[in-house]
């Protein structure tokens, strides 16, 4: 394992982010806590030191979990929760469960730091815009928990690239608490947060964490064929099951499996950490394997064309050759220009 700044911070955390949304069986399809402590005793004996959960997740079973695991060892790791979802089991006349709200947030976070039985949270994100909030008063209740000492550093997850843009400037502007990362879907099947998310994160040094890295075992190529393998969904869509396929081709002739090709694709994209989740000590183990080799240039490339993708306006006008000519003439090829977000 190795290690990575997050964003512009001092804050190290491994190359890989275990995912605990696995962690408990309220949903129906998690791990139970014997085994989730096996997956979590795996990650740690790689060197993994950074936790993803959230105030939701199997209705707070995951950060329970999260919390007596780390309970001996709390300074070694990196906790990274989340605030902003309602619980399944919650008062559905409480109209402010959920949401960005300074009420939703001070409520999650208190409830956050009970259940992982710890005083302070390293890293918070909003769980997903509600476009009900103004940023301002997410940002300044963000920097209120810092100055307090309840959490350490910020992020967006799950949020308008606008969002987060305009939070990094309201930061700046006030001289309150800069976010460091942000969480969004990223896989070679799943790629539109190249059209803005991931610009925006790269220009503005932000660390970007990407989930779904494996579509919920879609590309695993479990649906594929009858198995007693744990799935979360009852089956995968055409496109889904061809995709698998062919990175299974991939894998192959690599002597990896689907799994480690599909993480590694995510893991050698600047400035991303995958996060990776397990249903068993197999999977885990498995995901783990992904640190025993890189793709080469050549099957990076091959794999990102295995699912067809289009930047759209603007970006694929503004890289286009002929417009590059317009701006630079024969020049830009010369030119070095570490700060760009798109090659």
């Amino acid at each position: 394992m190795r290690y990575k700044r997050l964003g512009n911070s001092g804050l190290r955390v491994s190359e890989l982010a275990l995912g605990t949304m696995t962690f408990g069986q309220d949903w129906g399809w998690g791990a139970d806590k014997a085994t989730s402590r096996q997956i979590f005793d795996a990650y740690v004996a790689a060197g993994g030191n950074f936790i993803d959960t959230s105030n939701n997740y199997t209705n707070g079973t995951s950060e329970q979990y999260v919390g007596e695991f780390i309970a001996d060892t709390r300074d070694q790791f990196v906790v990274a929760t989340k605030y902003t979802l309602r619980l399944e089991n919650g008062n559905p006349r409480n109209f402010n469960e959920g949401g960005n709200s300074r009420k939703s947030m001070m409520r999650s976070v208190e409830n956050s730091l009970r259940r992982l039985q710890t005083d302070y949270i390293d890293l918070l994100y909003l769980h997903m815009w509600d476009f009900m909030t103004p940023v301002e008063e997410v940002m300044r209740g963000m920097d209120d928990l810092v100055r307090a000492g309840k959490v350490l550093y910020v992020g967006f997850s799950d949020s308008p690239a606008w969002v987060v843009a305009y939070a990094v400037a309201l930061s700046e502007r006030h001289g309150w608490v800069r976010p460091v990362a942000v969480q969004l879907p990223y896989s070679f099947a799943s790629r539109d947060a190249e059209r803005d998310v991931l610009p925006m994160a790269r220009t503005l040094g932000l660390s970007v964490l990407a989930w779904g890295v494996l579509e919920g075992g879609e590309l695993t190529g479990k649906y594929n064929e009858a198995s007693n393998e744990p799935r979360r969904y009852e089956d995968a869509s055409a496109k889904a099951k061809q995709m698998a396929a062919e990175l299974r081709e991939v894998s192959v002739k690599i002597g990896r499996s689907p799994a480690q090709v599909a993480v590694n694709w995510v893991r050698q994209q600047p400035g991303v950490i995958p996060i990776v989740g397990a249903r068993t000590v197999a999977q885990i183990e498995d995901n783990l394997g992904t640190l025993d080799f890189t793709l080469t240039d050549k099957q990076l490339a091959h794999v990102g064309k295995l699912n067809e993708f289009r930047l759209g306006f603007p970006l694929s006008f503004l890289t286009d050759d002929h417009v590059r000519n317009l701006i630079f003439g024969n020049t830009f090829t010369l030119i070095d220009h570490p700060y760009s977000v798109v090659s």
